[in-house]
């Protein structure tokens, strides 16, 4: 074990993601596909834009009842959201202004620039004009196009903390989970119809992980929502079904067995 996975292990569970963040120099609630040695992972020619759908590795808050105030609070992160944006059409102005690329060489359906210091800050406070993440779909040139924004919170956030946020009636927060780490030399294994290890991989237990070698994490980064705040309609603003105009694809009903918080 190297010392940073010595360091993780002797940490609590819930602080798991911020340590990750940390270790990795990736923002804190970034939208992770996989954590280690992703660059040396080979991605399979032709490889379509990797889903987030595989049953046993997401959470997904359940939609509750319509509270009062809440359609105004959730109306009210969609302007931030819009404000936020603003200046970011082009992709460029968000590398200058501190956004990195998750895993640009990987075939996404949404590509997340996400920012350090505003994923930190996330963990504490919200404030909606900072956005963890701003999300850019690929046109048909391969060029970036900014579609949403994605906010964070811990891992161990409590529900009432999440719809303090973001109103659950309104939005479905999700959190990826059971991450087993590719032992050295099993990288490639993150990829492929027989993906092993990672939020792709058959892995979804920590005996399974311990078994095959790997490092197990029960969750990383922390929970996360994404916003579509230019779309038509609410429907498509808080969108987790995938479609063609560059949302994201956490199409619950594509998830047997996902577990429902």
């Amino acid at each position: 074990m190297n010392p940073s996975h010595r360091f993780i292990s002797a940490l609590p569970r819930c602080l798991t993601s911020v340590a990750l963040a940390a270790i990795l120099g990736i923002p804190s609630g970034a939208f992770a596909l996989q954590v280690h040695g992703m660059k040396d992972a080979k991605v399979p020619a032709g490889m379509k834009p990797i889903r987030t759908d595989m049953p046993g590795h997401m959470t997904m808050t359940k939609l509750r009842p319509l509270a009062p105030g809440d359609r105004a609070k959730a109306d009210a992160v969609v302007v931030a959201a819009r404000k936020a944006m603003a200046p970011y059409t082009d992709y460029r102005k968000a590398l200058a202004d501190g956004y990195r690329i998750f895993l640009p060489d990987v075939p996404q359906s949404v590509y997340h620039f996400s920012k350090r210091d505003y994923g930190i800050e996330a963990n504490y406070q919200f404030d909606p004009l900072h956005p963890t993440s701003l999300l850019y779909s690929k046109d048909a040139k391969g060029q970036y196009k900014l579609v949403g924004v994605m906010y964070t919170d811990r891992a161990d956030a409590s529900m009432a903390e999440l719809n303090d946020r973001i109103p659950l009636s309104i939005a479905h927060w999700h959190l990826h989970t059971n991450f087993c780490e590719a032992p050295p030399g099993k990288q490639n294994e993150y990829f492929g119809p027989h993906a092993k290890y990672g939020l792709l991989g058959s892995i979804t237990t920590e005996q399974e992980c311990d078994a095959a070698g790997g490092d197990f994490y029960p969750h990383i980064f922390g929970w996360m929502v994404h916003v579509y705040p230019n779309a038509k309609n609410p429907s498509e603003i808080w969108s987790v079904h995938d479609d063609s105009k560059g949302h994201d694809n956490m199409d619950h009903s594509a998830m047997a067995g996902m577990p429902m918080q």
